[in-house]
């Protein structure tokens, strides 16, 4: 089901929600670049697990009006107005890539709402003591976070991006094109399946599809302080990394488990960043649970 929500300064949001009505509900954030149609699971298994998985596009992406200035912290409160929409108290968020700083900012900041939260392949913040944030990244990752972009204050759109998407918009593809020649064997694998190029095409189309902005603006994002300090979070939080990931190296989850008090740790040898799909099914499971609760599949 297809949604439009006004945020409080009358932005319009665009959402979906997937599987069954009456669910556990489980926000998922998509990556970045990416939309509310991003990989979720098919919706006949998200009722068949009793999930109501909802997904929106960040502000930028596909329908969803622009923020400008937007930092991490402020998924936060486009989260909870989704939830006050669909009359939600409590629920559970799922971010992944790009998703995952903003969910773990759902987890800092609406404590009293978020049940569990579960962050993969994720991204540390940018100022984090101790961490090489660029090293083992990708070609493409280290010039989509170069420091003339956080510098920018004027936040005008980089020439790069700028390129980048139009030449997404024209051709999904190229995108795909791109990511595979930087790739380890883990994931050139998984995007073999033409099901999950197709899913991915989708998904990079709509993210795209007025203009740069919410890629633009997600890299400026992660690129200055957060807005919350991932030591406050309270409850228990998934962080699940290949070890082989090339566009969010394992360290940045590792860094991260040293630090956020409830964490609960998932390392995977010989995958890479989009071995976080393949998993999605059960990690939403186990975010949905209850804190003492596990299903049959947790992750």
């Amino acid at each position: 089901m297809e949604l439009q929500v006004k945020a409080a300064d009358g932005r319009n949001l665009a959402a979906a929600t997937w599987g069954r009505p009456d669910g556990r509900p489980v926000f998922l954030l998509h990556g970045t670049p990416g939309s509310r149609l991003g990989q979720t699971p098919r919706s006949s298994l998200l009722s068949r697990l009793g999930l109501r998985v909802i997904t929106f596009d960040r502000p930028g992406y596909g329908d969803s009006d622009r923020l400008p200035g937007r930092r991490v912290r402020d998924a936060a409160d486009d989260v909870r107005t989704i939830a006050d929409h669909l009359g939600l108290d409590r629920f559970s968020v799922v971010g992944r890539s790009g998703g995952s700083p903003h969910a773990l900012a759902c987890a800092a900041l609406l404590a009293d709402r978020v049940v569990r939260t579960a962050a993969l392949v994720s991204l540390a913040p940018w100022d984090a003591q101790g961490l090489d944030w660029q090293a083992g990244m990708s070609a493409s990752n280290r010039n989509s976070y170069r420091r003339e972009y956080q510098d920018d204050q004027s936040r005008r759109l980089s020439t790069t991006l700028r390129i980048r998407s139009r030449d997404i918009r024209e051709d999904p593809q190229r995108l795909l094109e791109q990511l595979r020649g930087e790739l380890p064997a883990a994931d050139r694998w998984i995007l073999a399946s033409g099901t999950m190029t197709s899913l991915l095409r989708t998904n990079y189309r709509e993210a795209l599809r007025r203009d740069s902005g919410g890629w633009i603006d997600d890299a400026l994002a992660f690129r200055q302080a957060w807005g919350f300090d991932v030591t406050t979070i309270p409850g228990e939080v998934l962080l699940w990394h290949g070890a082989d990931d090339v566009f969010s190296p394992v360290e940045h989850t590792v860094w991260l488990a040293e630090r956020i008090p409830h964490s609960r740790v998932d390392i995977r040898r010989a995958e890479g960043h989009f071995g976080a799909m393949r998993v999605m099914p059960e990690v939403l499971q186990w975010a949905s649970q209850d804190p003492g609760e596990e299903p049959d599949a947790a992750g």
